[in-house]
């Protein structure tokens, strides 16, 4: 009997969707489920809305100095055992969380454990892991892992106010550390490894090598599966710091706002779970847009993928600060979702597409500090101007003047031209 030919299904699809489990469990770190709680927890603590705000900045800048480190393990040793360990770090933050006695136990450990778990096991060190399987089809690849951050990020926000309400924060934390167990350490270790490479196998499984084409043919697909750059070849060229120009300015927005969107809405005198509903359109949009995102980013060049979806993004925004019907509000937070959808997605693929997958971790993690630093200001930028105006709407208007300035940026980022040549797969300091 004759043996069938169809090939087996390629082991990078494993990786997305491992990718896809442990993203359920990345927005238990994020500002916007730490906004759902911030009211009921700041009122336990007696502190302003501006001190937690600098309790999430210093989480982000606790961060950003671990993420060096990770990108140079990332590319040597794989996402695997980082994962496993940092899940296992995560754990323990979040039980600990739960039996905080005041302010400041509660702030060192969500900037020790909680944050360094965070690094270890989220968006970074899974995109980056998919990325290197993955080069034509690399768009979609990153969107489907990336569903499971939109498909929490739809629920999270009702589901921590329900929490809330009937078992209060601290159980919620609780709750999230023994989630973890199931949806990033179990799934890191069994499913994840380094590259196609370790297993014989090629990035989408194709049957060879790909070579080298241009980055950024409109219509066309990004091939540059096999250049390697150093830390100082990637930072002597515009590329870099253009991207990361774009990406951590409007992060700083994006932190700030998610961190304050509940309490933004609920100041209009919506209750927590109304306010929360607005939340869940927002991530309900980014799980409807972020595949669709995947797909653009495959077909027309990413740059200008990337200047459209700022603009939509503060589309959503102009009209936020014009109502406070909920209707309209809901219409708004559909527009800024539809935004936020591509922003992980169009962001991976345009770092791999221009500094190709050997090297990315060690090329991404330079980039990462400094988003996460201007990150951490994005909390600081709308509560303290809280605290003394009573207001978000300087911080808005702020926040949506920078992503029309980057829009424009976006478009001047062009293919970065190494000054050598290096062997392929080479992997250098």
């Amino acid at each position: 009997m004759q043996k069938s030919t169809r090939p087996r299904l390629f082991y990078g699809w494993y990786i997305v969707g491992t990718g896809f489990v442990v993203q359920l469990a990345c927005p238990f770190y994020l500002s916007s489920t730490l906004g759902v709680l911030m009211k009921s927890i700041t009122a336990d603590f007696g502190v302003s809305r501006g001190r937690f705000s600098l309790m999430r900045a210093m989480e982000l800048v606790s961060y950003a100095g671990v993420a060096p480190w990770i990108g140079s393990l990332l590319d040597r040793y794989g996402a695997r055992w980082l994962m496993v360990i940092g899940a296992a770090i995560s754990i323990a933050g979040f039980l600990l969380l739960g039996y905080a006695r005041n302010f400041w136990e509660f702030a060192l450990i969500r900037v020790g454990p909680v944050s360094i778990g965070h690094a270890l096991v989220c968006y970074f060190v899974v995109n980056v892991t998919i990325s290197r399987w993955f080069v034509k089809k690399r768009g979609r690849a990153v969107a489907i892992a990336h569903l499971g951050q939109g498909i929490s990020k739809t629920a999270i926000a009702l589901v921590a106010a329900v929490l809330l309400t009937a078992i209060g924060w601290r159980y919620v934390w609780i709750l999230f550390g023994c989630l973890v167990i199931f949806l990033i350490l179990i799934p890191a270790a069994v499913w994840m490894r380094r590259s196609p490479e370790d297993l014989g196998l090629h990035p989408d499984g194709a049957p060879e090598p790909y070579g080298s084409q241009d980055s950024d043919r409109p219509g066309g697909t990004p091939v540059l599966a096999d250049v390697s750059w150093t830390r100082r070849e990637a930072t002597r060229t515009s590329t870099f710091w253009l991207i990361t120009f774009i990406f951590s300015t409007v992060d700083m927005g994006v932190a700030g706002f998610n961190l304050h969107l509940v309490p933004f809405i609920s100041d209009m005198g919506y209750s927590p779970v109304w306010a929360g509903s607005v939340q869940t359109v927002t991530a309900a949009t980014q799980l409807g847009s972020g595949l669709l995102w995947g797909f653009i980013g495959e077909r027309v060049s990413v740059r200008k993928a990337t200047a459209l979806m700022f603009v939509i993004q503060a589309s959503g925004l102009v009209l936020a600060l014009q109502t406070t019907e909920l209707r309209w509000l809901y219409v708004a937070f559909f527009l800024y979702g539809a935004g936020l959808g591509g922003a992980q997605v169009l962001q991976e693929v345009m770092w791999a597409n221009y500094f190709g997958r050997i090297t990315l971790g060690t090329v991404r993690s330079l980039s990462v500090p400094i988003l996460l630093l201007c990150a951490a200001t994005g909390g600081l930028a709308f509560g303290y101007p809280y605290d003394y105006t009573g207001s978000y709407d300087l911080s808005l208007i702020l926040f949506i003047a920078v992503q029309i300035l980057c829009s424009g940026v976006t478009l001047l980022i062009r293919r970065p031209v190494k000054p050598a040549a290096l062997p392929a797969g080479g992997v250098l300091g």
